[in-house]
């Protein structure tokens, strides 16, 4: 069986040594990089399954990182952020992190999360070879493409898997506790927003310059709702 490759971005050496070797206990492969540019790098000449992203690092910091990898690449990001450190959090998803986990931490929580990622982000055999459109919107769910109006529109992993539920359910509004679930692989819990910022980034990037493209909708205690096509500007 082939083994999961993971790229570990941390400066911190023991860390490192200690990730790699509990890892190494699952069907995964890690590779580490200490600095942001070593990181890029290896990401433009390997392919990597998921990467493991430290927010503190020299040279580049996890978010220039982050913000680079996601100019070209698809592949699914965790962030490990400062206990407490809200403004990472949501930056980080911001930019396009699929999840996050604030140090110090347990590691058995990060290969929950890994598998977690990996779940969401991997090709979904249920519906392979179709593609769901709503308008001009169209979804790919083998080839993991997102179209609108045939201008192709890049998404990260989690990003991909709440426009996919928000498709299926067009027209329906779906439960936060719901998108977070099944999106995220976690409970909704009582200050958790990383939904609601996943939502924002859907957003921005489902529209035009104009302001013409599809439109997601915030409907008070009940959840959000794709709801087609908007005009945008005249």
């Amino acid at each position: 069986m082939r083994k999961t490759s993971i790229l570990l971005v941390d400066d911190d050496c023991e860390l490192d040594q200690m990730l790699a070797e509990y890892l190494s206990t699952e069907p995964f492969t890690v590779t580490a990089a200490l600095d942001g540019t070593v990181a890029l790098d290896r990401l433009t000449n390997e392919i990597f399954d998921l990467v493991i992203l430290d927010v503190m690092l020299p040279s580049l910091s996890g978010f220039d990182v982050l913000r680079r990898l996601r100019q070209t690449l698809t592949v699914p990001v965790i962030m490990l952020t400062a206990r407490g450190e809200d403004f990472d959090r949501i930056f980080g998803l911001e930019l396009g992190a699929d999840d996050y986990l604030p140090k110090p931490f347990n590691p058995k929580e990060l290969v929950a999360r890994i598998h977690a990622v990996l779940r969401r982000t991997s090709k979904n055999t249920e519906y392979s070879n179709q593609v769901i459109a709503v308008g001009s919107l169209h979804l790919n769910t083998a080839t993991l493409e997102v179209t609108i109006n045939g201008r192709p529109i890049r998404l990260t992993g989690t990003e991909f898997r709440i426009l996919e539920l928000l498709m299926r359910g067009v027209g329906q509004a779906q439960a936060r506790a719901l998108l977070t679930e099944s999106a995220l692989g976690r409970t909704l819990s009582a200050y958790d927003r990383s939904i609601d910022t996943h939502i924002g980034n859907l957003r921005r990037k489902l529209v035009d310059e104009h302001g013409r493209g599809m439109e997601i909708r915030n409907i008070r205690g009940a959840g959000y709702m794709l709801t087609g096509n908007r005009e945008g500007q005249a």
